[in-house]
């Protein structure tokens, strides 16, 4: 069985980071090892919640895994609140990276044109640090526009041209499977695309897009990419089954009477990802 180290925050309540990665990537097959970087009482998306920064904890849990020879076939790196704790999770890599170790981090800051409140540029430079350790990363367009220097464009003014020079962009930074996500090359589409800089392969994959946004669709996209590629599909069979899974998950979500705001009804979705293509 393949083993995934996911690093990312818990909220406690709100279908995000954690909460999702540990029952996707364990439904998927692989067992999920998590490394939390902070515990809070909702996601925030919520008003007045709690949060308790855990990066104090992170190394000594390291070492204590370094003491007992764990190993790892996945690091998968979502949401991470400060800078140092970006510094940490490169000294992570280092230390538990073996040779066949994939490393996929998600650069998680920034949507529709800004940065999260708790962010800035600094926090974004050294994101694109990280982003320079892994060997694919899947930044939204907004993400990718703040780590490249380049302009952000919505939906509608995105063409190929913009697309692929901000994947060469991103490919400068050094991961070696750069996949963008958000990407819109025709009216009523969405998806991803994505560059193989040791092919120099392009990818590029649109489903119909759905007039619904809820938090934590990109941790849901993220750990199903991770999840099927260890179950040994090829990164392009990866994206595309979790850009659908993500569609029809919110598709589901949208038919839910009780309407969620707060998050995606995964788990009515998850038999589905499980028999997925």
């Amino acid at each position: 069985m393949k083993r995934v180290l996911t690093i990312q925050d818990i909220s406690c309540l709100g279908k995000c980071s954690i909460t999702i990665a540990l029952p996707v990537i364990s439904a998927l097959g692989s067992e999920a090892v998590i490394l939390p970087t902070a515990v809070l009482s909702t996601h925030t998306m919520f008003k007045n919640f709690t949060v308790k920064d855990l990066s104090d904890q992170i190394e000594p849990i390291t070492q204590h895994w370094l003491s007992e020879d764990v190993k790892f076939d996945a690091i998968y790196t979502g949401y991470l609140g400060t800078p140092e704790q970006i510094d940490q999770m490169k000294e992570l890599f280092t230390q538990f990276r073996g040779e066949n170790t994939l490393v996929f981090v998600d650069p998680v800051m920034a949507d529709n044109g800004k940065l999260y409140p708790a962010f800035d540029m600094a926090y974004a430079k050294k994101n694109a640090e990280l982003c320079g350790a892994a060997d694919i990363i899947v930044p939204n367009i907004t993400e990718a526009a703040f780590m490249t220097d380049m302009e952000y464009r919505e939906e509608k003014d995105h063409d190929e041209e913009y697309i692929k020079k901000m994947l060469g962009r991103l490919a400068e930074l050094g991961a070696r499977i750069n996949v963008l996500t958000g990407v819109s090359l025709e009216p009523g589409k969405t998806g991803v695309m994505g560059l193989d800089t040791e092919t120099g392969d392009y990818y590029l994959y649109q489903n119909d897009k759905i007039n619904a946004s809820f938090h934590g669709t990109g941790d849901l996209f993220s750990s199903t990419c991770v999840g099927e590629m260890m179950r040994g599909k090829s990164w392009q069979d990866a994206m595309r089954i979790a850009a659908e899974y993500t569609a029809r998950t919110i598709e589901v979500t949208m038919h839910n009477p009780d309407k969620p705001w707060y998050g995606v009804d995964f788990e009515a979705t998850l038999p589905e990802l499980i028999l997925a293509k």
